[in-house]
């Protein structure tokens, strides 16, 4: 095998690799979003288990999965005060 060969093979795995990578990194993220917003589903409704009047839309869900407690704690405050 000539040294050119190799080299383009090598370059065209690389290239392949990176591209792998950039169609994976939005599958994550998408993959990591919906779960945060199960978890943040889960804690609204563990909160409305003690008598706290909170409405679990995707929204609410969203923003306390995304933020964590003090998501949960912004959507209480926004059912209270609306």
């Amino acid at each position: 095998m000539e040294i050119g060969i190799v080299a383009a093979f090598a370059v065209g795995l690389i290239i392949l690799c990176i591209i792998g990578k950039l169609v994976s990194l939005p599958f994550r993220i998408l993959k990591k979003l919906i779960t945060n917003s199960i978890v943040g589903a889960v804690m609204l409704w563990v909160v409305k288990l003690f008598a706290v009047k909170v409405e679990i839309t995707f929204l609410s869900a969203l923003v306390a999965g995304f933020f964590g407690i003090p998501g949960v704690i912004a959507v209480l405050l926004y059912t209270y005060f609306r």
